[in-house]
């Protein structure tokens, strides 16, 4: 059976993209071993593609007082919120990765009430969740509320940046179709042979 397309709109070959995207691509895959789907199709629109990963990066990788893995639940919880197969899928296993825990991301993506995280946790989901759905709605009790599980306004802004970031990308990773790649699946539940 053929192998499903990774998405809707053209993806360029490796060997015309600019250099920069294109060495970028290559270190993700000398890394992670594959190109995350995510990778080609955004590659679709170069500009795009830079300014997409550079908000990513400065939201994503730098350090704070939130953890890898709780920008990644936050990922995950908004994501399965938003419908997005792809970043699901995509940051659950990173997730599990950066948590260490098989189990933590399909709680997390399901119903992250019921996982196994802090009531500290909670609450900065309950946040991300209503920046997410209903931003319109954030009000001060809402900072009250993170402030009681000892967030700051800059995590409260952090939590807020990235569950609006990844509202855009799970919009655009649905209008795509952007399909995630099947190594994905297994990423973080499985030992490295």
């Amino acid at each position: 059976m053929p192998q499903p397309p990774i998405g809707r709109f053209p993806v360029p070959e490796l060997k015309d993209l600019p250099e920069d995207i294109r060495a970028r691509i290559l270190a993700v895959q000398e890394k992670s071993g594959f190109i995350p789907n995510v990778f080609l199709v955004l590659s679709h629109r170069p500009d795009e593609f830079r300014a997409f990963f550079a908000y990513h990066d400065a939201l994503m990788d730098k350090p704070g007082k939130l953890t890898k893995a709780e920008r990644e639940m936050i990922v995950v919880a908004t994501s399965n919120a938003n419908q997005c197969q792809y970043c699901v899928v995509a940051h659950g296993a990173i997730l599990r990765i950066r948590a260490k825990d098989p189990l933590l991301a399909d709680q997390v993506a399901i119903n992250y009430r019921k996982a196994d995280i802090t009531d500290k946790q909670k609450a900065m989901l309950d946040f991300a969740m209503k920046v997410s759905a209903s931003a319109w709605a954030v009000n001060d009790d809402d900072f009250a509320e993170l402030k009681r599980h000892g967030f700051g306004e800059e995590e409260a802004w952090d939590i807020a940046a990235i569950a609006a970031f990844f509202g855009m990308s799970n919009r655009l990773a649905n209008v795509t179709s952007m399909r995630p790649n099947d190594e994905f699946y297994l990423l973080g539940r499985v030992p490295v042979q």
